[in-house]
């Protein structure tokens, strides 16, 4: 997802290592023989959030703590292009990062959606308006996930599956923002359940779109839960003040902790 320029709540952080490698026995199964690995996607595949970006992926911050990383640094794949990039929609992709993608292509990842959707300016709007405005602007929001945002991740899906007719496609979700039964200062309770049932919305309709496909979902919600805004663990930046851009997406933990779980157990 986007960048935000916003002030809200602060997060806590709690560094956690003991998911790290969360169904890694399983992984290895595949790591004997893992062919070529492209990681398509927005800011939540290329790392925004996780620090540690590598210098040639410029403003699509791309982490060596993002979970495409850390599922080639384990399995070895044949090949391994990390095209991801902050900012990225489904249309961007298809434009600027299928190039990798050939039938030689065995596995593919991908996050996208939430940036078609507007979710930054959702939040955006969140954080500095009243709950009337905030719901207003999420209402809007869901009904673009229902009426447009399946067209454009089928047109997505038919490009990768087109290009990479043998491959694995994972398509990776969006973790439940916060814990709404927490005591958390900043937005009120009615913002965050609104946001949660929002993103809800939002992985319910990229699953069944992956579904129609044969691409498998890798629902990352699970092994978030615990670890939510307001939870005292968060695995999820709120606003970040020394670098405003990360607000809102996992640090380093959410990615070894919550998403590569979520792709080894998929791949």
């Amino acid at each position: 997802m986007r960048r935000f320029r916003t002030s809200a709540v602060v997060s806590s952080f709690l560094l956690s290592v003991g998911l790290a490698f969360t169904g890694a026995a399983a992984a290895q199964a595949s790591a004997q023989a893992a062919g070529a690995y492209v990681a398509l996607g927005d800011s939540y595949s290329s790392g925004v959030g996780a620090g540690s970006y590598t210098a040639e992926s410029g403003s699509c911050k791309r982490s060596t703590n993002a979970y495409p990383q850390l599922w080639a640094n384990a399995n070895s794949p044949s090949s391994f292009a990390f095209v991801a990039c902050g900012g990225a929609t489904t249309s961007s992709i298809r434009s600027g990062q299928m190039g990798p993608l050939n039938a030689s292509t065995a596995l593919v990842s991908v996050t996208a959606g939430g940036n078609d959707a507007g979710f930054a300016d959702v939040m955006t709007t969140c954080v500095i308006s009243s709950d009337t405005t905030c719901l207003n602007r999420i209402n809007t929001a869901r009904s673009y996930i229902s009426s447009t945002l399946p067209g454009n991740l089928n047109a997505l899906y038919t490009d990768i599956r087109n290009r990479a007719p043998n491959a694995r496609v994972v398509v990776l979700g969006y973790p439940k923002f916060y814990n709404v039964q927490a005591i958390c200062v900043g937005l009120s309770d009615t913002k965050r359940t609104a946001i949660n049932a929002a993103s809800d919305l939002l992985n319910s309709v990229m699953s069944q779109r992956a579904a129609a496909y044969g691409f498998a979902f890798g629902d990352v919600r699970p092994t978030f839960a615990g670890h939510e805004l307001c939870s005292g663990s968060a695995w999820l930046h709120s606003v970040n003040w020394t670098n405003i851009g990360e607000s809102y997406h996992p640090k380093a933990a959410g990615q070894s902790g919550g998403y590569l779980p979520a792709l080894n157990a998929n791949d």
